[in-house]
């Protein structure tokens, strides 16, 4: 039998569920060890986790016996929900109520929340410079993880708030350079040039996570802003050109324009962007690189990842 802290990890075949699980499985040192919450146990990743050592269970947010049964006898959990896979803010924060409730329920003594600011409380509503989207948000899959911050508080959960931020895995898909008429690569995304974006390596959320298990109690009740690198629109097609040895050109698209692109979430994509360029001193200044590298020395910086990912990036 063994004696490690079992962490239950929501999502955990999902981009930072998974990562937080191999984090864990790769430290046999860490003291815990994984229970991989998952709706199909029976799938490949599913079956992946099981061979690096995680206790696959099934558990459903839509099933909460599943959920509080997924919980019980866990020391800790690290919980993440997926606006994508509907799109909708009110399902998110029933999937959190869920959460919240089984891990109350069971007695978690430290949640790892990955969660992001609500925007409202920069930029109410009645602002006007963005569209309100789904009756009463400016970014949806922000100000749904934020709201729901606080339903983790009044129930009482012992939990460390794991702000996020731009994944660099973005570059890998919709958000990657593409080949512009005059034949020259071109990042092209609705953010100003010179303000600074965060970014971070999706895979250093779960890494990071693990650091702070690993540290106790100390982070219980504290918000840990994360981010591997701040750097301009212009930096990020610099450096991506570097890596792929042909150059790259930013170019940046006015907000309104990019709403009217008929872009899929557009309107959520460009009301995210625009709270990262107007807001850029609150949200990029609360992610302090030298901070949360004391507690992750190990976070990646947006030139590792690259040397990493480079062969990655679709070019036509």
């Amino acid at each position: 039998m063994s004696d490690k802290k079992v962490i239950a990890v929501a999502g955990a075949t999902g981009a930072q569920g998974g990562g937080a699980a191999r984090a864990i499985l790769a430290d046999p040192g860490s003291g815990f060890t994984v229970r991989a919450l998952t709706r199909n146990p029976d799938s490949p990743a599913a079956k992946e986790l099981a061979e690096l050592g995680a206790e696959v269970v099934r558990a459903d947010f839509y099933d909460e016996p599943s959920v509080h049964k997924a919980f019980e006898g866990a020391y800790g959990a690290f919980l993440v929900t997926n606006f994508w896979a509907h799109g909708s803010a009110a399902k998110e924060i029933e999937e959190v109520e869920v959460l919240v409730r089984a891990a109350k329920a069971t007695g978690l003594r430290h949640v790892v929340w990955s969660t992001l600011e609500d925007t409202r409380e920069l930029l109410p509503l009645e602002d006007g410079r963005m569209p309100v989207l789904q009756d009463k948000y400016n970014v949806p899959h922000f100000d749904a993880k934020g709201e729901a911050n606080e339903l983790f508080r009044q129930a009482g959960v012992p939990t460390t708030f794991l702000n996020t931020t731009f994944f660099y895995q973005g570059f890998l898909s919709m958000m990657g350079p593409k080949r512009a008429e005059d034949g020259v690569l071109t990042l092209t995304l609705p953010f100003e040039d010179g303000k600074l974006l965060a970014g971070v390596d999706v895979n250093d959320i779960g890494r990071t996570a693990l650091a702070i298990f690993k540290n106790g109690e100390r982070f219980i009740g504290h918000t840990v802003g994360l981010a591997g690198d701040h750097l301009t629109g212009t930096q990020y097609a610099e450096k991506i050109g570097a890596a792929i040895g042909e150059p790259v050109r930013f170019q940046s698209v006015p907000y309104d324009v990019f709403r009217s692109l008929g872009v899929p979430a557009g309107d959520e994509i460009a009301n995210m962007f625009q709270y990262y360029g107007d807001f850029d001193q609150e949200f990029t200044g609360a992610r302090d690189l030298d901070g949360i590298r004391e507690i992750h020395p190990e976070l990646k910086s947006f030139d590792t990842w690259l040397a990493e990912n480079a062969a990655n990036i679709q070019v036509d």
